[in-house]
């Protein structure tokens, strides 16, 4: 069981223990070791494996936590989880994931009208129930309405990361299989997709077969969809994530990745264009249609050269123009992430990161970055511990102090500023003025109108410190929507101002989302692309980030921490004025 699993599991506890009116040092315990065992940077498994280690020499875990640690790994769960969900119903973990609904105010709703699922919430808050509560009111029942809607939106999604690394497990263990030669993912995970629906993997070698008799016996996977001699499908781990298996022999693999890889928009054009051609395409192949004869199938690009384009990568397959771009030879050269050259959005203990300035820096320089930028939140975050006019400065000339000591790679001293709800910067221009890279974003007062949000943001703009907006759209992915504003004006005036728009690479967010980043781009703006991280590890997600990029069609051009550290270094300078 990975790390992230086992975090999750005593992350909801915390909150059934909540909803119960449990201790709250026992409630914290639990959430300090779900937060332990995220940023931890191995497995537990192999420590609780290794006779010579204990477990609670990990700061956050004691006797009591390494006991249910050693239960979930022993059978996926532990006693004190099941008798919470025993004594509650199991929906009200989903209601956990209901904006406006917290662990008190399900408790408060639970204990007076014993609801046991979201239709009958849903109902509440339409005959307006809801109201007759303390402290709950006609907005939070159309809040949670719209969150319902939401939650249903996005069941049976999952986020990019999480397929990701179920891929990675999974295409490791059938790997081990004797005669298995490659193990591919393909499907909407291959085409970076901001969430995956389900997983699809390409089995080949003389024994691929064996691979889907391995697959069904993972102690991971249940509910066996199918088992047939060249496809198995199951459900993977406690989110239930239904993975397909496939076995294809060795000259169909191009076709079948091309199939499975998809989207259903692209490969309906692909099989049109064929059959103009005289030509059949599907998973084993490119056929002729008068004779039956094998045109092409080893090879994604022999299938696409058959048909006379150039061979179009996964994240472009949207039937958004790529065809005819490729007909024409007019395909871009897109980003890849050996082209990112820096990171320009993390947090340190600054603010409300996990890593210090040292730890986050030696981790962007093992993955070969050139510089970074540091932006701690502002004052405006007083939960995560955001910095005042005094402390930027302060923390600007800690900065420029390490600078001296780490040449040649550069930290930038910078600040995640808050756009207040009228547009102002959260902090005075004289101390913005002190820092060398402020991302400007908003974490408030999301639900205004789309005029007065447009307002906000071009205050916003006016600002001469501010170098990139932030995760434009405030997004989270499968828990809250984009907030609402005229995202062309927003995107010219961000052009005209050299201001940058961010690619937010945290796998929660994808912020923005490929359609907005070719609108964007055709509206004449630059784009950074940064990883958000609070904690070291964080800074791998670089590479969702320029997944995105790729999907919205972007070249190393388009990408401002593309540049060497110089070129970056000029590029951020401010213009003296005339």
């Amino acid at each position: 069981m990975e790390n992230l699993e086992i975090a999750r599991l005593l992350s909801e506890t915390a909150d059934l223990m909540e909803i119960a009116e449990e201790d709250g040092f026992r409630i914290r315990s639990y959430r300090n070791g779900a937060a332990a065992i995220e940023g931890l940077g191995e497995r537990v498994s192999d420590i609780l494996a290794d006779p010579a280690r204990k477990i609670t020499d990990v700061p956050g875990i004691g006797k009591g936590l390494a006991a249910v640690l050693s239960e979930i790994l022993e059978r996926g769960s532990f006693a004190r989880r099941d008798e919470l969900l025993e004594r509650f119903p199991p929906t009200a973990l989903e209601m956990l994931r209901i904006p406006g609904l917290g662990p008190k105010s399900i408790r408060l709703i639970w204990d007076h009208f014993r609801i046991s699922t979201l239709e009958e919430l849903e109902r509440l808050c339409r005959e307006g129930k809801l109201r007759e509560l303390p402290r709950m009111g006609a907005k939070l029942e159309e809040k949670i309405l719209k969150g319902i809607s939401h939650y249903r939106q996005g069941a049976g999604r999952f986020l990019l990361h999480f397929a990701a690394g179920a891929a990675a497990e999974l295409a490791e263990y059938l790997r081990e299989t004797e005669g298995v030669d490659s193990v591919t993912p393909a499907g909407s995970l291959r085409r970076g997709k901001d969430t995956v629906g389900d997983l699809d993997l390409v089995v080949t070698g003389p024994n691929a077969t064996a691979a889907l008799d391995r697959f069904v016996a993972h102690p991971r996977v249940h509910d066996v969809l199918g088992h047939g001699s060249n496809k198995a499908s199951a459900r993977w781990g406690l989110e239930g994530l239904q993975v397909d298996v496939r076995a294809v022999p060795v000259e169909s693999y191009g076709a079948a990745m091309q199939y499975f890889t998809g989207s259903k928009e692209h490969n309906v054009a692909l099989r049109q264009r064929a059959q103009r051609m005289g030509l059949t395409l599907n998973e084993y192949g490119l056929f002729r249609v008068d004779t039956g004869q094998r045109v092409a199938g080893a090879t994604e690009q022999e299938i696409y050269a058959a048909l006379h384009l150039a061979w179009i990568p996964p994240e472009m397959r949207e039937n958004q123009g790529e065809i005819e771009a490729a007909e024409k030879g007019e395909l871009p050269d897109l980003l890849t992430p050996e082209a990112m050259r820096g990171d320009l959005h993390m947090h340190t203990r600054e603010s409300d990161g996990r890593g210090t300035l040292l730890e986050m820096a030696e981790a962007a320089q093992a993955l070969g970055y050139e510089y970074i930028a540091v932006t701690d939140h502002s004052k405006a975050l007083a939960m995560a511990n955001g910095l005042d006019e005094r402390r930027a400065v302060a923390f600007a000339a800690e900065v420029r102090e390490f600078n001296k000591q780490h040449a040649p790679f550069r930290v930038f001293a910078g600040l995640e500023c808050d756009i207040l709800r009228d547009g102002r910067m959260d902090l005075s221009e004289d101390a913005l003025a002190e820092l060398d890279f402020v991302v400007a974003s908003v974490h408030s007062y999301m639900n205004l109108e789309a005029a007065a949000m447009t307002d906000r943001l071009l205050r916003a703009l006016e600002s001469p410190s501010v170098r990139a907006l932030g995760h434009p759209t405030g997004r989270v992915l499968l828990h809250r929507d984009a907030y609402a504003y005229d995202f062309d004006t927003i995107a010219r005036e961000a052009a005209r101002r050299n201001i940058w728009m961010e690619i937010n690479a945290s796998p929660e967010r994808l912020d923005l989302h490929a359609t907005l980043i070719r609108r964007a781009r055709a509206l004449g703006c630059k784009f950074t692309i940064s990883t958000d991280a609070h904690h070291p590890k964080h800074l791998a997600n670089m590479k969702y980030g320029v997944l995105m990029a790729r999907r919205g069609w972007l070249t190393p051009s388009d990408v401002i921490n593309t540049l060497p550290l110089t070129q970056f270094t000029q590029a951020i300078t401010p213009k003296p004025s005339a």
